[in-house]
């Protein structure tokens, strides 16, 4: 059962993002860079007040690079699908488990350390070459809120 409303284009369009932004770190870092999209949509805190659908989500200003860079312009393939439904459902886990932000430090090759906070929210994990944070129970409680 979907935790966020999502039409079927929705879902498309989210599936793009992930192979967007993450394509590079298996299925399992795009279904981290999934659930950091449906926190975003969940919560209504930070930098995410007013963020109810996916393409609010997506296209908020400078929330994700490639957007920014020119690389949401791929077609969304059955395998990006599937894991973008299971993000809308509710699938969550470390170190995106209550994550809103993820950044991935240094260059492509070559991938540099995390930093110990991103937009004031503390370092959790890391999957492959991406960092992810989350925010404090104080700052945004309802990101730890189940379903």
């Amino acid at each position: 059962m979907a935790v966020v409303k999502a039409r079927s284009q929705d879902i498309s369009m989210l599936a793009r993002l992930l192979r967007a932004e993450a394509e590079a770190e298996g299925e399992q870092g795009m279904l981290h860079v999934g659930t950091v999209g449906i926190n975003r949509i969940r919560v209504n805190c930070s930098d995410f007040k007013d963020i109810r659908t996916i393409p609010q989500m997506i296209y908020q200003p400078h929330a994700f690079e490639a957007l920014q860079h020119g690389m949401f312009y791929q077609g969304a393939r059955e395998r990006e699908r599937r894991l973008a439904q299971r993000a809308v459902n509710g699938e969550r886990s470390w170190p995106a488990k209550f994550s809103l932000w993820y950044f991935r430090p240094g260059s492509y090759d070559n991938p540099g350390p995390c930093p110990s906070t991103w937009y004031d929210q503390p370092f959790v994990g890391r999957w492959k070459k991406h960092c992810f944070y989350e925010p404090t129970a104080e700052e945004c409680e309802n990101v730890y809120n189940t379903y």
